[in-house]
């Protein structure tokens, strides 16, 4: 049994790099001003700040992730705040005191979240399979509450098979893989430029190319691309 506020010290480790955190019994948070969480997570880092910080990445992290993974909200929030602690050292030096440092902190921490839950969702996805042309249909014209009426759904329902003929008809078959991925199934550029062996700026242009192919083949069709294609700038 520890004193109240008395700091227990223990040991994590990430990487090359050994973190002596301290947890205080009370869990009373350490209020610290930019300056100061600056100053103390500079080498040679304070233990107490360090465990300050993990602590908060973790809360935040955990509420984050409970609406979206609620059986390993738990331990990835703490794999996360592992990851982003260390980016966080790594960077300390480019915070500007434009935020609150644990803000600045925590939007490290989410963005590390994000990216590695898409990794993990996209993760065993193939291009081809969003290929065939009944497989995914794209989405509604209007994302307006309420169901529409009888008359609109059909006429959303014609227009979306119009749609998937022409993305069949007049798109390369590399052009539809990258539309059918990021704009109807919303695979993230990153992830799709990584599985077509591209960069991002090369996938952004393919998707340029056949979004303005699209566009005209829907205007001959006295159809409004701007309510179709509008996922895809």
């Amino acid at each position: 049994m520890t004193e109240l506020g008395t700091p227990v010290p223990y040991l994590a480790h990430s990487g090359q790099v050994t973190f002596r955190l301290t947890v205080h019994s009370d869990n009373r948070p350490t209020v610290r001003s930019n300056e100061a969480w600056v100053t103390a997570l500079s080498p040679p880092h304070d233990p107490g700040a360090l465990d300050d910080l993990r602590s908060e990445l973790v809360r935040g992290l955990r509420i984050m992730l409970a609406s979206r993974v609620p059986r390993q909200a738990g331990s990835l929030a703490e794999d996360f705040a592992q990851d982003a602690m260390m980016q966080i050292l790594a960077s300390i030096g480019s915070f500007r005191g434009e935020s609150r440092f644990t803000t600045w902190a925590h939007k490290i921490a989410v963005r590390i979240a994000i990216t590695e839950l898409r990794r993990k969702r996209w993760k065993d996805f193939s291009l081809e399979s969003l290929s065939a042309p009944d497989s995914h249909a794209p989405r509604p014209i209007s994302e307006e509450s309420g169901l529409p009426s009888p008359e609109t759904q059909a006429v959303q329902a014609n227009t979306a098979e119009i749609v998937q003929q022409l993305i069949v008809e007049t798109l390369t078959e590399q052009q539809r893989l990258a539309l059918q991925a990021v704009m109807f199934q919303g695979v993230p550029l990153e992830e799709v430029a990584r599985r077509m062996d591209t960069s991002r700026n090369t996938l952004y242009k393919l998707l340029h190319d056949a979004r303005l192919r699209l566009k005209h083949a829907l205007e001959a069709r006295n159809l409004r691309p701007e309510d179709l294609l509008s996922d895809v700038e």
